[in-house]
């Protein structure tokens, strides 16, 4: 364990007087990331032991409970362990630490819970000691995802976790901290809240790395294995949540009304041809009710055809310009402007909406909107209320190509009673140093944002 990990934060309170926002700043011991040539060490995939190493957890390898029933002590050992194995053995070694039967019995009971919540789950909230913390994409950034859960405090009967998807891919640990946040769900289910990213999907894994890291982890034959589940639990994440009747939530954000018409040429039920409106004059804001009739269960959301909701949930923009449009840059999903936020929030009579999916690397590319550099950004501001992008993985992404980083902060909102409308952003620097491994996939090649996906090949 490191000595970043265990060290109290120093909370320093400040205010913006341009947002109607409270902001904490959260800084550890060692905010400065290392830079890029000590990032990316050319090892033999094999994590290196730290300065300081600590003694292995005393239950490894770890063992499910006898009665099937999760506790807080041992979600914290599963935490321990995967803090302490990512220093410490090699990453082809985990089934030592975690094996495939412990992993089946969590994956199983993880998705027999995420398979019967609604596409939008509502969070009712009440009692004047409690509070709802949202988190961003951590993109398998293990070491800052805990420092996260400990410095916000861990879930519990009187603090809910919303998490807006992208637990996996380019971080290398995007394994340990999927089922890490799984175990969290498993123990309280009705506490902790896992939402779909567009990361979770077999296309985005297999480009990624996700499933290279599986297969790294577990070899040939159980790593199909472990893959194989991980993306049936995907299936079963909601697509969003609605938190005390005022925030909306979702990964990618608003999504378009799939009214549908039959052509003049329909002969029946089956001779039925269906017209969709998918050119930008004919789009219109989908409702609440039809996110709650889409289907989810799908391994890669369609970007044609008549399931297109969970595709715009997962992979859509917000836009300064006005309306709704094709989002052409990622070849799915939508750009919504400002009336369109408005819309939305009257509609539903909600005062926020937080969404996340766009990193630093990504608002690089998006000119007219504020940059990620803090972890969260505003990105409208109408007179119902706000829409929030909200990113929580700091120097992010793990692996860059180029010597100069993004050194980028995370951030996580806290909702705090009595009407839980007022976001506080939690800002954060990166937990170092990082372990030293590889990464698994190219990150050379690849580019850094989801932008330019051949999405054909879904």
């Amino acid at each position: 364990m490191s000595s970043q990990a265990e060290s109290e934060p120093e909370r320093i309170m400040s205010s913006q007087a341009e947002s109607p926002t409270s902001t904490t700043t959260t800084s550890s011991s060692s905010p400065h990331p290392k830079p890029a040539s000590e990032e990316n060490p050319p090892v033999d995939n094999m994590a290196t032991t730290v300065e300081y190493p600590q003694p292995p957890p005393s239950q490894i390898p770890l063992s499910w409970p006898q009665d099937g029933k999760l506790t807080l002590d041992w979600v914290q050992e599963l935490s321990s362990i995967f803090e302490w194995s990512s220093k410490n053995v090699a990453p082809s070694n985990l089934p030592s630490v975690l094996p495939v039967s412990i992993f089946d019995s969590l994956v199983l009971s993880a998705s027999k819970i995420l398979h019967k919540e609604p596409n939008c789950v509502r969070i009712d909230v009440c009692g004047e000691d409690c509070s709802v913390v949202i988190v961003g994409d951590v993109h398998g950034q293990l070491h800052d995802v805990i420092f996260l859960l400990r410095d916000a405090g861990f879930p519990s009967e009187n603090r809910f976790f919303v998490f807006n998807g992208d637990y996996v891919d380019r971080g290398a640990w995007g394994l340990e901290t999927f089922l890490l946040l799984l175990a969290w769900k498993v123990f309280l289910p009705h506490r902790v809240i896992l939402l779909r990213g567009n990361h979770e999907s077999k296309y985005c894994t297999s480009v990624y790395g996700f499933e290279q890291e599986v297969m790294s982890k577990y070899g040939d034959q159980q790593g199909k294995h472990v893959y194989r589940k991980c993306l049936g639990c995907f299936e079963g994440l909601p697509l969003a949540s609605i938190i005390a009747g005022q925030v909306f939530t979702s990964h990618g954000g608003l999504f378009r009304s799939m009214d549908a018409t039959p052509s003049k040429r329909s002969k029946g039920k089956k001779g039925r041809r269906v017209l969709l409106k998918s050119d930008a004059k004919s789009l219109t804001l989908g409702s609440l009710e039809e996110l709650l009739k889409a289907r989810r269960s799908v391994l890669d959301p369609p970007w044609e055809g008549l399931n297109l909701i969970p595709g715009d949930v997962l992979w859509s923009d917000p836009s300064m310009s006005p309306g709704l449009s094709p989002n052409k840059e990622r070849g799915i999903g939508l750009l919504w402007g400002p009336d369109c936020t408005e819309e939305f929030l009257k509609k539903y009579q909600l005062k926020l909406i937080i969404r996340s999916h766009e990193g630093p690397d990504a608002r690089d590319k998006r000119p007219g909107l504020p940059g990620m550099q803090d972890g969260y950004t505003v990105d409208h501001q109408v007179e119902s209320g706000m829409l929030i992008t909200l990113f929580s993985a700091p120097d992010y992404p793990q692996f860059q190509a180029t010597e100069q980083r993004y050194n980028n902060k995370g951030a996580y909102v806290v909702l705090e009673p009595p009407q839980f409308d007022t976001p506080v952003f939690h800002t954060f620097a990166a937990i170092t140093p990082r372990p030293k491994v590889n990464a698994y996939y190219n990150y050379e090649d690849v580019i850094d944002s989801d932008e330019e996906l051949d999405l054909t090949s879904m």
